[in-house]
């Protein structure tokens, strides 16, 4: 049981932290982008985008899904079917919602920007930098309000299991 609350508080853990990180960019991030003139908006985006490939980073993202979905499998093994239920959801949530959106639309998106020469041209750059930053963001939006339904549903999970054994 011991094994079995740590991955549930290790899925709140990584599913809280992966909710915040897309919610920041949704609330400050890319308001503080569109701000700037389009030309450093696509500079500072490319070097944020670079800066997050890191190993601070990759846990949240790449190991959520599979703390959640191996935390469920545990407890739907131990009997806990409400809770067993209610973690493979959220690896279920948080795969389709925010994994498969960023790297089937954000990371390509990204790698596109980076890849393009940024516009001399005012116009030019700011017509860049909106197409990016319209389809990006709603994408982003999807992200953050996936992970957070994932984090309730973990939430709901470690609220159900047993405060004993069966």
């Amino acid at each position: 049981m011991l094994i079995l609350r740590f991955g549930a508080l290790l899925s709140i853990l990584l599913s809280g932290l992966i909710a915040g990180f897309f919610y920041a960019w949704v609330c400050s991030t890319m308001w503080g982008l569109d701000s700037l003139p389009p030309h450093s908006a696509i500079e500072a985006m490319n070097a944020m985008n670079i800066s997050v490939r890191n190993a601070v980073f990759f846990p949240t993202f790449f190991l959520t899904p599979i703390v959640l979905a191996v935390t469920g499998l545990a407890a739907l093994f131990a009997g806990y079917r409400t809770s067993g239920w209610a973690f493979v959801l959220g690896a279920l949530i948080y795969s389709i919602g925010a994994f498969f959106p960023t790297t089937m639309v954000n990371v390509p998106m990204n790698v596109a920007l980076e890849n393009l020469p940024i516009p001399t041209n005012v116009d030019e750059a700011r017509t860049v930098w909106m197409n990016y930053s319209e389809r990006w963001q709603f994408w982003n939006q999807f992200r953050a309000v996936a992970s957070g339904l994932c984090l309730l549903v973990a939430g709901w999970g470690l609220l159900k299991l047993p405060s004993t054994t069966p």
